[in-house]
């Protein structure tokens, strides 16, 4: 087959001395056996998504590597001493359950030690959330940790964090990959200073633990908490190491783990994918809940960044739950909460993005709290607390299973997000309810909104292009009507416009560009189009909603919103 002469540039410098042996002979070896597999692997660079850099794990400079990591951590070092010229730097470092993420982690550790800096390095691996409350827990410039968070096997990754504790955000982001873009690799440390790394492990949890039950708890009683029976799985991921040592310092004594998925391993060998968004993911977790009679399942992905929740129906059965469903449940619970106790007075805010449910701007409006929405990725949630120091964050989360109780956490963090179902769980147990009778008086209070999400996976360079262009028809072609409803705004936040389609006024939107489109119906419906920042994949996210007067009206109005999704769905051809 032909290979382009520019990728073939890329594969002789990676044949070069700067790089090992058992590098070279692979690539030689791909050569010969698999050119489509080294075009694959080098037709482009590793780029930052929404998530940090996620890839496949390989030779080349689309694959996660110790070269194209060194390449990373060297730029960030040299951003980081032109950013904070003169002072000591520290970074903390964490890293996942994933093949290859505990070397990973201490290739990241030699380079940034070998420019000087000062490393703690987690002795194990830990969730995503402890790394993001360790960067401000121990004064760090910045934190990293290795993850592909739900990825398949094959993956791994870089999400970098900054001072504040939350993701890179705009500016920093673009100056580093700028850094990093014009690195060679031969100008990469790899020789560590041993001196300046160490290793993190108990005085870190241990703060986290305290930070957690601070942040999450509300007034349980300790008989709530004992009567409230809990199914758990963390899937092979890494909130093993915190979820039940967090439930047991809060009180919950009625802990129930899966066995067979207690083991971290980056196989993930009971599941088909390691996502809790995956109703399959929880399949065990539930049959173990169904055995022991449990009021409440959760699940979550391998770095414990984002939940599963499943509770009992009005039948009795178990119910999955979706991320817009715990989101609310989460926000409207935390702000009865703050009300109760006085700390509402006009300065407080709730986060969440624009794909997520408009159920949040209800809450909102309810409560006198302002709703700050934001791109997809929680990076834009910790961005406005930094950039909005005058307000007191609450809460806040995204359709995507993520939740982020309080700011100590500048993440969306599975550890904080379980022990607070819990407390809200085990309270409406106590008062005779349940978990879903209390998302059910919601949609009564602020309005029945149901959303769905269709994922659309288009591997490779010829994916990759077929996504480019469906974004590209939907622009240049807008939908003026969809089952029957006159669409009546387009929002373009890549060309930061929103359109109203009745009067052809155009506004400015003041959200950082992304490449995201959303149609609003004339019947309130809101349909969004994103290609992923991080996997193979084109999603499109649906939100209709409908005004009830009592739970009587609930089983017509969800049959009724369901039947408006599938069509819409059907107009739009997206089986």
């Amino acid at each position: 087959m032909h290979i382009e002469q520019t990728i073939l540039d890329k594969v002789n410098e990676w044949l070069t001395p700067t790089f090992d042996q058992k590098t070279q002979d692979e690539i030689t070896e791909m050569m010969t056996s698999s050119p489509k597999n080294l075009e694959e692997s080098f037709y482009k660079n590793l780029e930052f998504g929404t998530g940090g850099m996620r890839g496949v794990m390989g030779v080349g400079t689309n694959r996660i590597n110790k070269y194209t990591l060194g390449k990373n951590t060297q730029g960030l070092s040299d951003y980081l001493k032109k950013s904070f010229a003169g002072e000591q730097l520290k970074v903390a470092i964490a890293y996942d359950c994933r093949h290859n993420s505990d070397t990973l982690a201490k290739v990241v550790a030699d380079v940034f030690s070998a420019n000087g800096i000062q490393v703690y390095l987690f002795s194990d691996m830990r969730p995503t959330p402890e790394l993001s409350f360790a960067v401000r827990y121990l004064n760090c410039h910045a934190g990293i940790v290795l993850t592909a968070s739900h990825n398949p096997p094959e993956y791994n990754g870089y999400k970098v964090y900054w001072q504040d504790g939350g993701q890179l955000v705009p500016p920093n982001d673009a100056e580093i990959v700028q850094v990093i873009e014009n690195l060679k690799y031969d100008e990469i440390k790899f020789t560590a200073n041993e001196s300046l790394i160490q290793y993190i492990d108990v005085d870190v949890d241990n703060a986290f633990i305290a930070s957690t039950v601070e942040n999450a708890s509300f007034n349980t009683s300790a008989q709530a908490r004992q009567h409230l029976k809990i199914a758990y799985t963390s899937l092979h991921g890494t909130s093993i190491k915190m979820v039940p040592k967090v439930l047991e310092k809060a009180g919950y004594t009625d802990v129930n783990i899966v066995p067979e998925q207690a083991e971290p391993n980056g196989d993930f060998p009971t599941v088909i994918s390691p996502n809790p968004e995956e109703p399959e993911a929880l399949t065990m977790a539930i049959a173990m809940a169904n055995k022991i009679n449990a009021d409440i399942v959760f699940g979550t992905d391998p770095d414990s960044d984002r939940l599963g929740v499943a509770v009992r129906n009005n039948k009795g059965e178990m119910q999955l739950l979706n991320g817009n469903q715990t989101m609310v449940v989460m926000t409207q619970y935390l702000l009865e909460q703050w009300k109760k106790a006085g700390k509402i007075d006009g300065k407080q805010f709730i986060g969440s993005t624009i794909v997520s449910t408009p159920m949040m701007l209800e809450l909102a409006s309810a409560y006198d709290v302002e709703c700050k929405v934001g791109l997809t990725g929680f990076k834009w949630i910790a961005k406005f607390i930094r950039d909005f120091p005058e307000l007191k964050f609450i809460g806040g989360g995204e359709e995507s299973f993520g939740f982020m109780v309080g700011d100590a956490v500048r993440d969306k963090d599975a550890v904080g997000a379980i022990l607070l179902m819990c407390e809200i769980a085990a309270q409406a147990k106590e008062k005779g309810s349940s978990v879903y009778k209390e998302l059910q008086q919601m949609y009564v209070d602020f309005g029945f909104y149901k959303e769905h999400l269709i994922s659309i996976t288009k591997k490779g360079i010829e994916g990759a292009n077929e996504i480019k262009q469906m974004m590209v028809d939907m622009r240049e072609n807008p939908v003026a009507e969809i089952n029957g409803q006159r669409v009546i705004m387009v929002e373009d936040y890549q060309n930061s416009t929103a359109k109203n389609l009745l009067t052809d006024e155009v506004e400015t939107l003041h959200i950082p560009k992304s490449d995201v489109l959303i149609y609003y119906l004339e019947d309130g419906s809101k349909i969004c189009a994103r290609p992923s920042g991080t996997e193979p994949k084109i999603k499109f996210y649906f939100s209709v909603n409908t005004a009830i007067d009592g739970l009587e009206e609930l089983q017509t109005a969800e049959s009724f919103l369901d039947t408006k999704i599938k069509n819409i769905i059907s107009e739009m051809q997206l089986h």
